[in-house]
Order: structure tokens, then sequence, then C-alpha cells
């Protein structure tokens, strides 16, 4: 191997490296953010003014536009309902109850419900291996809920359905996305589109329900971890697509093992917490069931145009 090729090679480890805590760092700071009485709905609409702002900056950057013909507010519509409301709404719900560290692991089941909803959708074929990686996720799950020695508080597990609520629904968004096809938009025009469309529908939520924020201060450690995570997710968001198209999806697809493990970490750095040995064999199990069902794509997603270039939807954006 030359020495530029070890060097690409050490940069693109070091990106994989800091997308993975950049993305567990999310999971504390959702912790942080309901930790003083918001709840979901206006923490979601601030997170997606934030993020819907700042991907929409970014594709006008690459020479680009957010499409907005019908169809296209359809997979926008779609993305925004089951991609950030309904998760994120479960997700702050179970943050308020359950441990930032058992957040993470819980959040990592994402491959092991996409797997079933791929085989239901056509998307997917049944293999052992894979059904096997299901029962390690299983097996992890029950470590948590079972002994009343792996929580803080055995009745935190009346929570753990509920944090299992948004890994799913990420799940299927992504076997929608590839079943039904996302209308020839780019992922980052694709989150753009559904984080403008999703505003309205969170303002109405946290309106009629009370959550409304005021961002108008004054501030504290949930407002900054609202603003912090919103602009992480953003720029992890486009940080994973780009690693994506200058090493393969399969490579890039080992950031969902960073995500974990640093989810963790950052938890116990920031929010003091600890865990039972049942918590830490839990993590194991579930580590090696994502790495079973974990599929491996055949086909690398449309690369990412950089920052100033026109990608091949230059015409299409062009006329939008």
């Amino acid at each position: 191997m030359t020495s530029d090729a070890l060097s690409r090679r050490l940069s693109l480890i070091g990106a994989l490296v800091v997308i993975g805590a950049g993305w567990g760092l999310t999971t504390p700071l959702s912790k942080i953010a309901v930790s003083e009485g918001y709840r979901h709905f206006g923490l979601i609409f601030w997170q997606l003014v934030i993020t819907g702002t700042m991907l929409t900056v970014v594709t006008r950057l690459r020479g680009r536009r957010v499409p907005v013909t019908w169809a296209d507010f359809r997979v926008y519509l779609l993305i925004a309902v089951i991609g950030t409301i309904l998760p994120n709404s479960a997700s702050y719900a179970a943050a308020v109850e359950l441990p930032g560290g058992v957040l993470a692991i819980l959040l990592s089941t994402v491959p092991l419900f996409a797997f079933p909803v791929a085989i239901a959708l056509g998307n997917d074929s049944f293999g052992w291996t894979r059904a096997l990686g299901l029962l390690f996720g299983l097996g992890c799950v029950l470590l948590i809920v079972g002994p009343d020695a792996s929580l803080p508080d055995p009745a935190m597990a009346a929570f753990i359905p509920l944090a299992l609520v948004a890994p799913f629904f990420y799940g299927l968004e992504g076997n929608v996305v590839a079943r039904f096809g996302a209308n020839g938009l780019d992922p980052v025009q694709m989150l753009a589109g559904a984080s403008i469309t999703g505003i309205p529908i969170a303002l109405m939520l946290a309106l009629a329900t009370g959550q409304w924020i005021d961002p108008r201060g004054p501030w504290g450690a949930p407002d900054a971890a609202v603003m912090a995570s919103a602009i992480v997710h953003g720029i992890v968001y486009t940080s994973y697509f780009w690693l994506v198209a200058q090493a393969g999806p399969v490579f890039a697809a080992q950031v969902s093992y960073l995500v974990t493990g640093f989810g963790v970490a950052w938890s116990m750095a920031l929010l003091g917490e600890s865990y039972s040995p049942y918590i830490w064999t839990a993590l194991a199990l579930m580590l090696v069931g994502v790495f079973l069902v974990q599929p491996r794509p055949r086909i690398a997603l449309a690369p990412i145009a950089p920052i100033g270039k026109n990608g091949p939807q230059q015409e299409r954006d062009s006329q939008t």
C-alpha cells in the first residue's frame, strides 16, 4: 500500500470515527433536552427548523435545490412522519425515563427491525445467519428487561417497548424508500425537504398539546442541547453520505457499531451513568446481533456532489 493510499484510508477511518462519535452524542443530548420539562413535539419542531435550515443551505451550496413538486412532497411527508415525528416522539418520551446508555443500545436495533420488514415488503430474502442475529438482539432486550439488577429501577422496564418504537420506524423508513423509491431525490435533498414539510405539523402538535418551547429564553442546558443535537445531526447525516460516496456503503455501514459504543460512552461522561454487568453483556449481544443482521449492500447509493459542484440532477433542479 502506497503512502497516499494509506493516508487516504486512515483519513476515511478517522471520518468514520468522528461521524460515529457525533451521532452517539445525540443520545445524551436528548436526555439533557428533556431534563427540565421540555417534551417531544416542542423539541421536534425546533429540531426540524434547525436541521431543515442547515440542509437547505448545504443543498444550495452544492448547486441544487429542494424540489417542490407534488410527487416530491409525498416523499417528504412520508419521511417527516415515519422518519422524524413518530420515532422522535417515542425517543424523547423514553429519554425521560431510561438511562442514556440503555437508549443508545436499544436505538441500535434498527437493522433487527429492518430485516423482517424487508422480507415482508419483498426487499430481501430470509437467511439463517441473519435470523440468528435477531435472536442475539432479542437476548439483548431480555437481559435489559429481565434481571432486577439490570436497570437502576426495575419499573423502568415498562418503558423499553416505548424506546423500541423509534428503531422500528427507522427500519420501516429505509425499507419504504428502498421499495417505492424517492422520486430521484438524493438523501440530503430528501431530509431537507422532509424537515421543512414536518415543521408546520410539529408546530400544530406542539401548540395543541401545550408543548411549545419559547425561543426567547432564558436559555438553559436543555435549550443548548436541542440546538447542539440538531446541528450535530445535520452535520453527521451529510458527512455520512459523503463517506458513502467516498468509501462505499459497506464501509460506511460500520458506523452503526461506533454510534452505539459512543452513545454509551458519552452517556457515562456527560450524564455520570454507570451500568450493571447485565447491560454490558446486553451491549455485546446487540453488537453481535447487528453484525449478523446487517445487510451487505450490493449497489452503492448515488454519490453526493461536492459543495460547489452540480451533480447528475442539475437539469431537474434547475427546472424546479
